[in-house]
Protein backbone atom coordinates (compact mmCIF):
# COMPACT_ATOMS: atom_id res chain seq x y z
CA UNK A 1 0.00 0.00 0.00
CA UNK A 2 0.96 3.75 -0.79
CA UNK A 3 1.87 5.68 2.36
CA UNK A 4 -0.67 8.39 3.18
CA UNK A 5 0.52 11.67 2.26
CA UNK A 6 -1.04 14.74 2.67
CA UNK A 7 0.04 17.03 -0.48
CA UNK A 8 -2.23 20.17 -2.00
CA UNK A 9 -5.22 18.07 -3.32
CA UNK A 10 -6.03 16.75 -0.37
CA UNK A 11 -9.21 17.59 1.03
CA UNK A 12 -10.44 17.21 4.55
CA UNK A 13 -13.42 17.91 6.06
CA UNK A 14 -13.38 19.41 9.43
CA UNK A 15 -16.15 19.80 12.06
CA UNK A 16 -15.37 22.67 14.69
CA UNK A 17 -12.78 23.35 12.42
CA UNK A 18 -13.04 27.45 12.05
CA UNK A 19 -12.50 28.09 15.58
CA UNK A 20 -10.86 27.20 18.87
CA UNK A 21 -8.47 24.14 19.05
CA UNK A 22 -9.43 22.93 15.92
CA UNK A 23 -8.77 25.58 13.89
CA UNK A 24 -5.25 25.68 15.20
CA UNK A 25 -4.91 22.41 14.01
CA UNK A 26 -5.96 23.01 10.44
CA UNK A 27 -3.93 25.89 10.29
CA UNK A 28 -0.71 23.78 11.38
CA UNK A 29 -1.56 21.21 8.22
CA UNK A 30 -2.53 24.29 5.96
CA UNK A 31 1.45 25.36 6.81
CA UNK A 32 2.92 22.37 6.39
CA UNK A 33 0.87 20.46 3.43
CA UNK A 34 -1.02 23.53 1.73
CA UNK A 35 -3.89 21.53 1.29
CA UNK A 36 -7.80 21.89 1.33
CA UNK A 37 -10.52 21.91 3.83
CA UNK A 38 -14.52 22.67 4.07
CA UNK A 39 -14.89 23.98 7.97
CA UNK A 40 -18.27 22.58 8.94
CA UNK A 41 -19.54 24.78 12.24
CA UNK A 42 -23.22 25.60 13.80
CA UNK A 43 -21.92 29.70 13.59
CA UNK A 44 -23.42 32.00 10.84
CA UNK A 45 -20.38 33.18 8.93
CA UNK A 46 -21.02 36.15 6.10
CA UNK A 47 -17.78 37.69 4.41
CA UNK A 48 -19.88 40.60 3.91
CA UNK A 49 -18.88 43.82 6.17
CA UNK A 50 -19.53 44.02 9.76
CA UNK A 51 -22.50 46.03 10.94
CA UNK A 52 -21.77 49.52 11.19
CA UNK A 53 -22.15 49.59 15.26
CA UNK A 54 -19.45 47.89 15.42
CA UNK A 55 -16.62 49.29 13.77
CA UNK A 56 -13.32 50.35 15.30
CA UNK A 57 -14.30 47.82 18.20
CA UNK A 58 -11.45 45.52 18.85
CA UNK A 59 -12.69 43.20 21.39
CA UNK A 60 -15.04 42.17 23.59
CA UNK A 61 -15.80 45.09 25.83
CA UNK A 62 -15.40 47.14 22.97
CA UNK A 63 -18.21 45.73 21.21
CA UNK A 64 -20.59 45.61 24.15
CA UNK A 65 -20.00 49.20 24.76
CA UNK A 66 -20.84 50.02 21.09
CA UNK A 67 -23.69 47.68 21.24
CA UNK A 68 -25.10 49.22 24.22
CA UNK A 69 -24.79 52.89 22.93
CA UNK A 70 -26.26 51.68 19.42
CA UNK A 71 -29.49 49.98 20.90
CA UNK A 72 -30.09 53.52 22.90
CA UNK A 73 -29.74 55.46 19.84
CA UNK A 74 -32.87 53.33 18.56
CA UNK A 75 -34.42 54.03 21.92
CA UNK A 76 -34.43 49.74 22.41
CA UNK A 77 -33.68 48.29 25.43
CA UNK A 78 -30.07 46.90 25.92
CA UNK A 79 -30.57 43.88 27.70
CA UNK A 80 -27.57 41.62 29.17
CA UNK A 81 -28.78 38.82 27.35
CA UNK A 82 -29.33 40.84 23.79
CA UNK A 83 -26.02 42.78 23.69
CA UNK A 84 -23.61 39.76 24.66
CA UNK A 85 -26.06 38.14 21.50
CA UNK A 86 -24.58 40.78 19.34
CA UNK A 87 -21.07 41.05 20.52
CA UNK A 88 -20.82 37.39 20.17
CA UNK A 89 -22.23 37.04 16.62
CA UNK A 90 -19.43 39.06 15.60
CA UNK A 91 -16.73 38.02 17.38
CA UNK A 92 -17.64 34.62 16.23
CA UNK A 93 -17.70 35.93 12.45
CA UNK A 94 -14.06 37.43 13.13
CA UNK A 95 -12.88 34.55 14.03
CA UNK A 96 -13.73 32.08 11.30
CA UNK A 97 -12.98 34.76 8.92
CA UNK A 98 -9.82 34.78 10.60
CA UNK A 99 -9.07 31.73 9.78
CA UNK A 100 -9.95 30.91 6.31
CA UNK A 101 -7.81 34.57 5.54
CA UNK A 102 -4.95 32.31 7.74
CA UNK A 103 -5.28 29.03 5.57
CA UNK A 104 -4.73 31.22 2.57
CA UNK A 105 -2.47 33.10 3.43
CA UNK A 106 -0.46 29.49 4.37
CA UNK A 107 -1.27 28.27 0.79
CA UNK A 108 -3.95 26.45 1.33
CA UNK A 109 -7.98 26.30 0.65
CA UNK A 110 -10.78 26.35 2.61
CA UNK A 111 -14.46 27.44 2.43
CA UNK A 112 -17.22 27.68 5.64
CA UNK A 113 -20.12 25.77 5.78
CA UNK A 114 -22.52 26.63 8.44
CA UNK A 115 -24.42 23.62 9.64
CA UNK A 116 -25.03 21.67 12.56
CA UNK A 117 -23.40 18.02 12.22
CA UNK A 118 -25.98 16.36 14.24
CA UNK A 119 -28.64 17.64 11.82
CA UNK A 120 -27.84 14.99 8.39
CA UNK A 121 -30.82 17.44 6.27
CA UNK A 122 -29.10 20.35 6.53
CA UNK A 123 -25.05 18.75 6.42
CA UNK A 124 -25.71 16.94 3.04
CA UNK A 125 -27.23 19.13 1.16
CA UNK A 126 -24.51 21.58 2.34
CA UNK A 127 -21.67 19.81 1.83
CA UNK A 128 -22.73 18.44 -1.47
CA UNK A 129 -23.20 22.34 -2.64
CA UNK A 130 -19.61 23.12 -1.17
CA UNK A 131 -18.12 20.64 -3.07
CA UNK A 132 -19.99 21.62 -6.23
CA UNK A 133 -18.42 24.63 -5.78
CA UNK A 134 -15.23 23.48 -5.04
CA UNK A 135 -14.72 21.41 -8.02
CA UNK A 136 -16.43 18.59 -10.46
CA UNK A 137 -14.88 15.86 -9.22
CA UNK A 138 -13.68 16.62 -5.52
CA UNK A 139 -13.38 13.85 -3.02
CA UNK A 140 -12.93 14.32 0.66
CA UNK A 141 -9.51 12.23 1.35
CA UNK A 142 -9.78 13.08 5.18
CA UNK A 143 -12.27 13.82 7.99
CA UNK A 144 -11.25 15.32 11.48
CA UNK A 145 -14.15 15.21 14.11
CA UNK A 146 -13.51 17.81 16.15
CA UNK A 147 -17.02 19.43 17.36
CA UNK A 148 -17.73 19.06 21.15
CA UNK A 149 -19.96 20.39 24.04
CA UNK A 150 -20.05 20.26 27.46
CA UNK A 151 -22.53 20.08 30.11
CA UNK A 152 -20.62 19.33 33.04
CA UNK A 153 -22.39 18.44 36.41
CA UNK A 154 -22.29 15.65 38.90
CA UNK A 155 -24.25 12.48 37.20
CA UNK A 156 -27.16 12.80 39.99
CA UNK A 157 -28.04 16.24 38.65
CA UNK A 158 -27.76 15.57 34.49
CA UNK A 159 -31.41 15.51 32.81
CA UNK A 160 -31.43 13.61 29.72
CA UNK A 161 -31.25 16.90 27.37
CA UNK A 162 -27.75 17.11 28.73
CA UNK A 163 -26.98 13.82 27.62
CA UNK A 164 -28.34 14.19 24.46
CA UNK A 165 -26.63 17.50 23.92
CA UNK A 166 -22.92 16.20 24.78
CA UNK A 167 -23.21 12.90 23.14
CA UNK A 168 -24.96 13.67 19.94
CA UNK A 169 -22.46 16.22 18.85
CA UNK A 170 -19.69 13.69 19.13
CA UNK A 171 -21.31 10.48 18.36
CA UNK A 172 -24.54 11.17 15.72
CA UNK A 173 -22.42 14.11 14.11
CA UNK A 174 -19.82 11.01 13.36
CA UNK A 175 -22.34 9.17 11.64
CA UNK A 176 -23.22 12.04 9.80
CA UNK A 177 -20.16 13.02 8.57
CA UNK A 178 -19.09 9.50 7.19
CA UNK A 179 -22.35 9.32 5.89
CA UNK A 180 -21.85 12.42 3.57
CA UNK A 181 -18.36 11.10 2.02
CA UNK A 182 -17.37 7.95 0.48
CA UNK A 183 -15.47 6.25 3.66
CA UNK A 184 -13.32 3.91 1.25
CA UNK A 185 -11.73 7.47 0.33
CA UNK A 186 -10.47 8.12 3.19
CA UNK A 187 -7.02 8.00 3.48
CA UNK A 188 -7.17 9.79 7.25
CA UNK A 189 -9.45 9.92 9.69
CA UNK A 190 -9.05 11.86 12.97
CA UNK A 191 -10.76 12.08 15.80
CA UNK A 192 -10.93 14.69 18.85
CA UNK A 193 -11.61 12.43 21.54
CA UNK A 194 -10.50 13.25 25.58
CA UNK A 195 -8.15 11.84 28.35
CA UNK A 196 -11.93 11.86 30.28
CA UNK A 197 -12.94 9.11 28.24
CA UNK A 198 -9.69 7.24 29.15
CA UNK A 199 -9.10 8.50 32.52
CA UNK A 200 -12.76 9.86 34.10
CA UNK A 201 -13.53 13.20 35.14
CA UNK A 202 -15.86 14.58 37.50
CA UNK A 203 -19.23 15.68 36.10
CA UNK A 204 -18.35 14.50 32.57
CA UNK A 205 -19.62 10.95 32.33
CA UNK A 206 -21.71 11.96 29.21
CA UNK A 207 -18.53 13.40 27.62
CA UNK A 208 -16.74 9.95 28.81
CA UNK A 209 -18.68 8.30 27.22
CA UNK A 210 -19.11 10.07 23.85
CA UNK A 211 -15.44 10.23 23.44
CA UNK A 212 -14.89 6.78 24.75
CA UNK A 213 -17.29 5.37 21.64
CA UNK A 214 -15.04 7.23 19.39
CA UNK A 215 -11.87 5.51 20.52
CA UNK A 216 -13.81 2.39 20.30
CA UNK A 217 -14.85 3.52 16.66
CA UNK A 218 -12.09 4.53 15.50
CA UNK A 219 -9.92 1.10 16.52
CA UNK A 220 -12.87 -0.68 14.84
CA UNK A 221 -12.44 1.64 11.45
CA UNK A 222 -9.17 0.94 11.24
CA UNK A 223 -9.69 -2.90 10.90
CA UNK A 224 -12.47 -2.29 8.94
CA UNK A 225 -10.18 0.06 6.34
CA UNK A 226 -6.64 -0.85 6.98
CA UNK A 227 -5.28 1.55 3.93
CA UNK A 228 -7.03 4.78 6.09
CA UNK A 229 -4.78 6.66 8.91
CA UNK A 230 -6.98 6.30 11.54
CA UNK A 231 -5.89 8.32 14.57
CA UNK A 232 -8.29 8.86 18.24
CA UNK A 233 -6.97 11.99 19.88
CA UNK A 234 -7.59 11.43 23.79
CA UNK A 235 -6.90 15.66 24.33
CA UNK A 236 -5.77 16.79 28.06
CA UNK A 237 -7.50 19.83 28.97
CA UNK A 238 -5.42 22.76 26.33
CA UNK A 239 -4.37 26.46 27.66
CA UNK A 240 -7.63 27.72 25.44
CA UNK A 241 -10.36 26.43 22.91
CA UNK A 242 -13.06 25.06 26.10
CA UNK A 243 -10.74 25.89 28.85
CA UNK A 244 -12.07 28.94 30.34
CA UNK A 245 -9.95 31.61 32.36
CA UNK A 246 -11.60 30.16 35.83
CA UNK A 247 -11.56 26.71 34.65
CA UNK A 248 -7.71 26.87 34.32
CA UNK A 249 -6.86 28.76 37.14
CA UNK A 250 -8.68 25.48 39.03
CA UNK A 251 -6.97 23.15 36.77
CA UNK A 252 -3.72 25.02 37.81
CA UNK A 253 -4.05 24.91 41.23
CA UNK A 254 -4.44 21.17 41.15
CA UNK A 255 -1.77 21.11 39.51
CA UNK A 256 -2.70 20.05 35.92
CA UNK A 257 -0.51 20.82 33.43
CA UNK A 258 -2.39 22.56 30.25
CA UNK A 259 -1.80 21.50 26.49
CA UNK A 260 -0.12 24.88 25.17
CA UNK A 261 -1.80 26.05 21.75
CA UNK A 262 1.43 26.10 19.72
CA UNK A 263 2.14 22.63 21.10
CA UNK A 264 -1.14 20.45 19.92
CA UNK A 265 -1.23 21.50 16.56
CA UNK A 266 2.13 20.43 16.16
CA UNK A 267 1.50 16.93 17.33
CA UNK A 268 -1.27 16.36 15.14
CA UNK A 269 0.52 16.98 12.24
CA UNK A 270 3.26 14.80 13.63
CA UNK A 271 1.15 12.13 13.97
CA UNK A 272 -0.70 12.38 10.53
CA UNK A 273 2.85 13.01 8.88
CA UNK A 274 4.88 10.52 10.35
CA UNK A 275 3.23 7.01 9.24
CA UNK A 276 2.10 5.23 6.51
CA UNK A 277 -1.34 3.55 6.86
CA UNK A 278 0.08 0.20 6.60
CA UNK A 279 2.54 1.00 9.74
CA UNK A 280 0.04 3.00 11.87
CA UNK A 281 -0.09 1.16 15.09
CA UNK A 282 -1.08 3.50 17.66
CA UNK A 283 -4.62 4.32 16.79
CA UNK A 284 -5.28 6.27 20.04
CA UNK A 285 -2.98 8.34 21.34
CA UNK A 286 -3.37 9.98 25.30
CA UNK A 287 -1.59 13.67 25.13
CA UNK A 288 -1.62 15.39 28.20
CA UNK A 289 -1.60 14.42 31.45
CA UNK A 290 -4.89 12.60 33.48
CA UNK A 291 -7.58 15.45 35.06
CA UNK A 292 -6.78 15.27 38.78
CA UNK A 293 -10.08 13.64 40.59
CA UNK A 294 -11.02 13.87 44.07
CA UNK A 295 -11.20 10.07 45.50
CA UNK A 296 -14.62 8.20 46.85
CA UNK A 297 -14.16 6.58 49.79
CA UNK A 298 -14.11 2.72 49.14
CA UNK A 299 -16.94 0.29 50.25
CA UNK A 300 -16.73 -1.57 52.58
CA UNK A 301 -16.66 -5.21 50.78
CA UNK A 302 -13.38 -6.35 49.53
CA UNK A 303 -13.62 -6.84 46.15
CA UNK A 304 -11.84 -8.42 42.81
CA UNK A 305 -11.24 -6.89 39.28
CA UNK A 306 -10.03 -9.04 36.47
CA UNK A 307 -9.22 -6.67 33.35
CA UNK A 308 -7.70 -8.47 30.11
CA UNK A 309 -5.11 -6.54 27.58
CA UNK A 310 -3.37 -7.93 24.28
CA UNK A 311 0.17 -7.04 24.18
CA UNK A 312 1.59 -6.28 20.63
CA UNK A 313 5.33 -5.36 19.79
CA UNK A 314 3.99 -2.78 17.23
CA UNK A 315 1.86 -0.70 19.99
CA UNK A 316 4.93 -0.48 22.63
CA UNK A 317 7.34 0.70 20.55
CA UNK A 318 9.68 1.43 23.91
CA UNK A 319 10.08 -2.97 23.69
CA UNK A 320 12.76 -1.99 20.86
CA UNK A 321 14.79 -0.40 23.55
CA UNK A 322 14.33 -3.30 25.82
CA UNK A 323 16.04 -6.14 24.15
CA UNK A 324 18.03 -9.41 25.17
CA UNK A 325 18.92 -11.65 23.22
CA UNK A 326 17.41 -10.26 19.47
CA UNK A 327 14.15 -10.78 21.45
CA UNK A 328 11.95 -7.93 23.04
CA UNK A 329 11.48 -8.47 26.75
CA UNK A 330 8.95 -6.92 29.39
CA UNK A 331 10.75 -5.04 32.07
CA UNK A 332 9.79 -5.86 35.69
CA UNK A 333 9.18 -1.60 36.04
CA UNK A 334 6.67 -2.41 33.08
CA UNK A 335 4.63 -4.89 35.11
CA UNK A 336 4.73 -3.21 38.14
CA UNK A 337 3.38 0.02 35.93
CA UNK A 338 0.91 -2.19 34.72
CA UNK A 339 -0.42 -2.92 37.60
CA UNK A 340 -0.11 0.83 39.21
CA UNK A 341 -1.47 2.34 36.25
CA UNK A 342 -4.74 -0.34 36.42
CA UNK A 343 -5.38 0.45 40.20
CA UNK A 344 -5.06 4.03 39.45
CA UNK A 345 -7.78 3.64 37.06
CA UNK A 346 -9.69 1.21 38.91
CA UNK A 347 -9.41 4.08 42.19
CA UNK A 348 -9.48 7.80 40.96
CA UNK A 349 -7.78 10.06 43.37
CA UNK A 350 -5.39 7.15 45.05
CA UNK A 351 -2.06 7.42 43.84
CA UNK A 352 0.56 4.47 43.64
CA UNK A 353 2.37 4.08 46.48
CA UNK A 354 4.42 0.33 47.30
CA UNK A 355 5.09 -2.52 46.02
CA UNK A 356 5.52 -5.83 48.46
CA UNK A 357 6.47 -9.10 47.55
CA UNK A 358 7.11 -8.83 43.90
CA UNK A 359 8.28 -11.74 41.48
CA UNK A 360 8.79 -12.38 38.47
CA UNK A 361 7.61 -15.87 37.45
CA UNK A 362 7.50 -16.23 33.69
CA UNK A 363 8.83 -13.37 31.76
CA UNK A 364 6.66 -12.15 28.93
CA UNK A 365 8.42 -12.56 25.43
CA UNK A 366 7.56 -10.89 22.49
CA UNK A 367 8.15 -13.67 20.31
CA UNK A 368 6.16 -16.58 19.06
CA UNK A 369 5.38 -17.47 23.14
CA UNK A 370 3.21 -14.05 23.26
CA UNK A 371 -0.23 -15.00 24.93
CA UNK A 372 -3.22 -13.39 22.46
CA UNK A 373 -4.61 -12.52 25.77
CA UNK A 374 -3.16 -11.57 29.59
CA UNK A 375 -5.48 -11.45 32.81
CA UNK A 376 -4.51 -8.72 35.39
CA UNK A 377 -6.56 -10.13 38.62
CA UNK A 378 -6.20 -7.76 41.05
CA UNK A 379 -7.87 -9.06 44.56
CA UNK A 380 -8.39 -5.79 47.57
CA UNK A 381 -6.74 -7.18 50.77
CA UNK A 382 -7.80 -4.01 52.98
CA UNK A 383 -8.92 -0.96 52.43
CA UNK A 384 -10.19 2.46 54.12
CA UNK A 385 -10.60 6.06 52.95
CA UNK A 386 -6.74 6.79 52.65
CA UNK A 387 -5.11 2.99 51.54
CA UNK A 388 -6.18 0.52 49.21
CA UNK A 389 -3.90 -2.90 49.84
CA UNK A 390 -4.43 -5.54 46.75
CA UNK A 391 -2.89 -8.75 45.70
CA UNK A 392 -2.10 -8.68 41.94
CA UNK A 393 -1.32 -11.63 39.62
CA UNK A 394 -0.72 -11.30 35.86
CA UNK A 395 -1.25 -14.83 33.83
CA UNK A 396 -2.01 -16.23 30.70
CA UNK A 397 -3.49 -19.16 28.89
CA UNK A 398 -1.56 -21.95 27.26
CA UNK A 399 -2.50 -23.18 23.67
CA UNK A 400 -4.08 -26.45 25.88
CA UNK A 401 -5.65 -24.36 28.53
CA UNK A 402 -3.42 -23.98 30.96
CA UNK A 403 -2.63 -21.39 33.03
CA UNK A 404 0.68 -19.35 32.59
CA UNK A 405 2.07 -16.97 35.46
CA UNK A 406 4.48 -14.47 34.56
CA UNK A 407 4.13 -11.88 37.35
CA UNK A 408 2.99 -11.36 41.19
CA UNK A 409 2.49 -8.26 43.48
CA UNK A 410 1.17 -6.35 46.26
CA UNK A 411 0.27 -2.85 45.66
CA UNK A 412 -0.99 -0.11 48.09
CA UNK A 413 -2.26 2.89 46.73
CA UNK A 414 -2.79 5.92 48.75
CA UNK A 415 -4.57 9.56 48.54
CA UNK A 416 -1.72 11.30 49.92
CA UNK A 417 1.82 10.20 49.57
CA UNK A 418 3.86 10.80 52.89
CA UNK A 419 6.31 13.32 53.52
CA UNK A 420 9.49 11.70 51.70
CA UNK A 421 12.41 11.25 53.96
CA UNK A 422 16.26 12.39 54.17
CA UNK A 423 18.56 9.81 53.31
CA UNK A 424 21.69 10.53 55.78
CA UNK A 425 24.23 8.42 54.94
CA UNK A 426 25.24 8.92 50.88
CA UNK A 427 28.00 10.19 49.12
CA UNK A 428 28.41 12.16 45.94
CA UNK A 429 32.35 12.11 45.85
CA UNK A 430 33.53 10.81 42.41
CA UNK A 431 35.49 8.63 42.90
CA UNK A 432 35.55 6.03 40.18
CA UNK A 433 33.63 7.64 37.86
CA UNK A 434 32.92 5.84 35.05
CA UNK A 435 30.99 7.64 31.82
CA UNK A 436 27.10 6.23 31.49
CA UNK A 437 27.60 6.32 27.63
CA UNK A 438 30.45 3.99 27.98
CA UNK A 439 28.63 1.27 29.55
CA UNK A 440 25.69 1.49 26.96
CA UNK A 441 28.15 1.24 24.36
CA UNK A 442 29.76 -1.79 25.82
CA UNK A 443 26.81 -3.37 26.30
CA UNK A 444 27.32 -4.09 30.28
CA UNK A 445 23.61 -2.18 30.09
CA UNK A 446 21.87 -3.70 27.18
CA UNK A 447 19.00 -0.82 27.20
CA UNK A 448 18.50 1.41 24.04
CA UNK A 449 17.71 5.18 24.45
CA UNK A 450 14.64 5.04 26.28
CA UNK A 451 15.98 3.64 29.41
CA UNK A 452 19.76 5.41 29.07
CA UNK A 453 19.31 6.89 32.21
CA UNK A 454 22.08 7.06 33.33
CA UNK A 455 25.13 9.80 33.43
CA UNK A 456 27.59 8.33 35.39
CA UNK A 457 28.69 5.96 38.18
CA UNK A 458 30.16 8.10 40.52
CA UNK A 459 31.45 5.97 43.20
CA UNK A 460 31.98 2.05 43.13
CA UNK A 461 32.82 -0.25 45.72
CA UNK A 462 32.41 -3.55 47.68
CA UNK A 463 29.24 -1.81 49.37
CA UNK A 464 27.72 -0.67 46.41
CA UNK A 465 27.45 2.40 43.84
CA UNK A 466 25.76 5.91 43.39
CA UNK A 467 25.09 6.85 40.04
CA UNK A 468 24.35 10.06 38.51
CA UNK A 469 20.64 9.86 36.09
CA UNK A 470 18.66 11.70 34.29
CA UNK A 471 15.06 10.19 33.09
CA UNK A 472 15.00 10.20 29.69
CA UNK A 473 11.81 12.44 28.13
CA UNK A 474 10.09 9.22 26.53
CA UNK A 475 6.97 10.19 23.96
CA UNK A 476 3.52 9.48 24.98
CA UNK A 477 3.40 7.41 21.46
CA UNK A 478 6.86 5.44 22.13
CA UNK A 479 5.29 4.63 25.80
CA UNK A 480 2.32 2.53 24.23
CA UNK A 481 0.55 0.61 26.46
CA UNK A 482 2.11 1.94 29.28
CA UNK A 483 1.98 5.62 29.90
CA UNK A 484 4.08 7.12 32.51
CA UNK A 485 1.00 7.73 35.73
CA UNK A 486 2.10 8.09 38.83
CA UNK A 487 4.97 5.50 38.25
CA UNK A 488 7.69 6.15 36.09
CA UNK A 489 8.86 2.45 34.69
CA UNK A 490 11.74 4.28 32.60
CA UNK A 491 12.98 6.51 35.59
CA UNK A 492 12.81 3.30 37.97
CA UNK A 493 14.73 0.88 35.58
CA UNK A 494 17.20 3.36 34.81
CA UNK A 495 18.09 3.54 38.57
CA UNK A 496 18.42 -0.03 39.23
CA UNK A 497 20.74 -0.62 36.26
CA UNK A 498 23.51 0.66 38.91
CA UNK A 499 22.97 -3.41 40.00
CA UNK A 500 23.78 -4.54 36.54
CA UNK A 501 26.85 -2.48 36.46
CA UNK A 502 28.04 -3.49 40.25
CA UNK A 503 27.43 -7.24 38.90
CA UNK A 504 29.60 -6.72 36.35
CA UNK A 505 32.80 -5.17 37.60
CA UNK A 506 32.77 -7.56 40.63
CA UNK A 507 31.58 -11.03 38.96
CA UNK A 508 31.54 -9.95 35.56
CA UNK A 509 28.70 -11.26 35.02
CA UNK A 510 25.06 -9.66 33.61
CA UNK A 511 21.65 -9.82 35.66
CA UNK A 512 18.06 -10.24 35.61
CA UNK A 513 15.28 -9.20 38.24
CA UNK A 514 13.90 -12.21 40.22
CA UNK A 515 12.21 -10.34 43.37
CA UNK A 516 11.73 -7.50 45.57
CA UNK A 517 10.84 -7.40 49.43
CA UNK A 518 9.49 -3.93 49.23
CA UNK A 519 9.31 -0.51 47.24
CA UNK A 520 7.53 2.67 48.88
CA UNK A 521 7.17 5.85 46.59
CA UNK A 522 7.34 9.21 48.27
CA UNK A 523 7.10 11.30 44.76
CA UNK A 524 7.04 10.54 41.87
CA UNK A 525 10.89 10.82 40.06
CA UNK A 526 11.26 13.79 37.80
CA UNK A 527 11.93 13.52 34.15
CA UNK A 528 14.75 15.76 32.09
CA UNK A 529 16.10 16.25 35.96
CA UNK A 530 19.52 15.07 37.32
CA UNK A 531 18.71 12.56 40.13
CA UNK A 532 20.76 10.24 41.97
CA UNK A 533 20.67 6.10 42.99
CA UNK A 534 22.14 5.03 45.69
CA UNK A 535 22.85 0.68 46.02
CA UNK A 536 23.94 -0.69 48.45
CA UNK A 537 25.07 -4.62 48.60
CA UNK A 538 22.95 -7.07 51.18
CA UNK A 539 24.89 -10.22 50.01
CA UNK A 540 25.98 -11.32 46.39
CA UNK A 541 27.55 -14.62 45.02
CA UNK A 542 28.19 -15.68 41.19
CA UNK A 543 24.71 -16.16 40.65
CA UNK A 544 22.98 -13.78 42.40
CA UNK A 545 22.99 -10.29 44.08
CA UNK A 546 20.68 -8.91 46.62
CA UNK A 547 20.77 -4.97 47.39
CA UNK A 548 18.59 -2.19 48.64
CA UNK A 549 18.40 1.29 46.07
CA UNK A 550 17.42 4.41 47.27
CA UNK A 551 16.53 7.54 44.40
CA UNK A 552 17.58 10.93 45.62
CA UNK A 553 17.74 14.03 44.84
CA UNK A 554 21.51 15.93 45.43
CA UNK A 555 20.19 17.01 49.08
CA UNK A 556 19.07 13.47 49.83
CA UNK A 557 15.44 14.02 49.68
CA UNK A 558 14.29 10.51 48.97
CA UNK A 559 11.91 9.84 45.67
CA UNK A 560 11.90 6.01 46.15
CA UNK A 561 12.94 3.68 48.35
CA UNK A 562 13.80 -0.68 47.21
CA UNK A 563 14.76 -2.52 49.20
CA UNK A 564 15.22 -6.76 48.73
CA UNK A 565 15.88 -6.47 45.04
CA UNK A 566 17.15 -9.78 43.83
CA UNK A 567 18.57 -10.24 40.42
CA UNK A 568 20.21 -13.93 39.14
CA UNK A 569 23.35 -13.65 38.02
CA UNK A 570 24.65 -15.86 34.43
CA UNK A 571 27.68 -15.46 32.39
CA UNK A 572 25.57 -16.27 29.22
CA UNK A 573 23.55 -13.26 29.69
CA UNK A 574 26.55 -11.29 28.76
CA UNK A 575 25.95 -12.95 25.18
CA UNK A 576 22.14 -12.40 25.19
CA UNK A 577 22.80 -8.20 26.44
CA UNK A 578 25.16 -7.95 23.28
CA UNK A 579 22.40 -8.91 20.79
CA UNK A 580 20.41 -6.34 22.31
CA UNK A 581 18.96 -4.97 18.67
CA UNK A 582 15.94 -6.77 17.10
Amino acid sequence: MKANTINKSSLFLVSGGAKGITAQCVLELAQRHQCGFILVGRSEYSDEPEPSWAAGAEDKRDLNRQAMEYLASLGEEATPKRVKGMSKAVLSRREIGNTLRAIEDAGGRAVYLSADVTDLSSLEPGLQNALQKWAEDAKITGLIHGAGVLADKPIQKKTAKDFNLVYSVKVNGLQNLLSCTEPENLEHLVLFSSVAAFYGNVGQADYAMANEVLNKFAHQFQRDYPACHVLALNWGAWDGGMVTPALKRLLTRRGIDLIPPDVGPQILAGQLAAKSAEDAQNVQLIVGPPLAIPANAPGEELRTHRVRRRLTLQANPFLHDHVIGGQAVLPSTAAVAWVGNTCEQLYPGYKFFRTENYKALKGILFNETLANEYLLELTETAKNAEEISLDALIQSQTEDGKSRYHYSVEITLRQTLPEPPLLDNFTLEESTPIPGERLYEKRVLFHGPAFQGIQKVLNLDERGLTTLCEVPEVSQEVQGQFPVQTFNLFASDAALQGMLIWANDRYGYGGLPLKMEKGVQYQPIPVGEQVYSTMRVVSSSKSKLVSNVIIHNAQGRVYSQLNGIEITLSERLNQLFAQNSL
